[in-house]
């Protein structure tokens, strides 16, 4: 066992300065990702600054010029934030992902910001005899040639082809909420699309942050959004098992035209995947599954799949059709 430090600072501003000012330094949360990692030996930081006990933890009202809305803090815990009567009223795709999630156990024990800051479960990723490009930049992608079944079909590169595990990450990327943010030089918003990054030749980088920037909260405005929302996941168990692909859907229809339609695909890209390209081809439009089908179909004119992972693209069309099909349901 690797010695380590241990620091549990009382406020955001200490926490920030503490990892900030280490490059070895990490947050620890709920710690159901981090663990297993310092477990396995995918990370070996020298400080760990705890981030637990920061007064985080609160679901808290607002109301903004586009309605009324939620301020979610990073520590609420994901069983929490699925039960919480404001995010299954307003957010119902939220509550369902995060029930889709995991185990009732670990729910309880992770938030939410260490559920969008989760780093992949590709097998070779945390299997330390392997070379990998994100665990260990430079080494090669052991996935390119071995077990495809969770890879990449769209977005990936020759240096990375995993998925972004994340179920809640996917509802927050379609419902466009915003990341609130603490770093050294103050506080700043993140548009929850552009948390996430693409692999390119950097895959060991997940997210936009910086290092030493601290996810304090997590903001969602129902006003701008359709009333109506949900998320469905296809995976290989009925529990605790991550997504082959996952969908979150929220639409608006005027009698049949789509007014709105928001979709974001998980399973299939490093990054959770908004579907602007099938959402532009819906909007305006007479609804129907068919017109669904091959709105994806444009989406999807840029997977690359192999024999090991061709079966992604008609089951996440699929998928975006039986989400965006039950929401009409449910509306009628």
């Amino acid at each position: 066992m690797r010695e380590l430090a241990y620091l549990r600072p009382d406020d955001a501003a200490s926490a920030v300065e503490a990892v900030a000012g280490n490059p070895a330094a990490r947050f620890v949360g709920g710690g159901t990702n981090l663990v297993d990692h310092l477990k396995l030996g995918v990370t070996a930081p020298e400080l760990l600054v705890d981030v637990r006990r920061l007064p985080m933890d609160a679901v808290t009202e607002t109301e903004t010029p586009d309605g009324p809305g939620l301020r979610i803090g990073a520590n609420v815990r994901n069983s929490d934030l699925a039960a919480h009567p404001l995010v299954r009223s307003l957010f119902p795709a939220v509550s369902r992902a995060l029930l889709s999630g995991a185990s009732a156990q670990i729910r309880h024990q992770a938030t939410t910001a260490g559920n969008l800051l989760q780093r992949t479960r590709c097998v070779y990723f945390q299997d330390v005899t392997t070379p990998c490009n994100k665990r260990e930049p430079g080494t090669g992608c052991s996935a390119l040639e071995g077990y495809p079944r969770y890879n990449a079909i769209l977005g990936a590169s020759e240096a990375c082809v995993t998925t972004h595990p994340s179920d809640l990450a996917v509802a927050l990327v379609a419902l466009d909420a915003t990341v609130v943010v603490l770093g050294p030089d103050g506080e700043r918003r993140v548009a929850m699309g552009d948390l996430h990054r693409l692999p390119g030749d950097r895959p060991e980088q997940d997210t936009t942050l910086a290092h030493g920037e601290l996810v304090t909260a997590v903001e969602l405005t129902a006003g701008r959004l359709p009333r109506r929302s949900t998320y469905y996941k296809a995976r290989d168990r009925a529990s605790y098992a991550f997504a082959l692909v996952s969908v979150a859907g929220a639409l608006q229809l005027d009698d049949d035209t789509v007014t709105d339609v928001r979709l974001a695909w998980g399973g299939v890209a490093h990054r959770p995947w908004r579907a602007t390209r099938a959402e532009d081809a819906l909007r305006g439009r007479p609804f129907s599954e068919d017109a669904v089908r091959a709105a994806c179909e444009e989406e999807l004119a840029a997977a690359s799949t192999s024999p090991g992972t061709a079966f992604k693209v008609p089951m996440v069309r699929n998928a975006s059709a039986l989400v965006l099909t039950r929401l009409v349901r449910e509306a009628r």
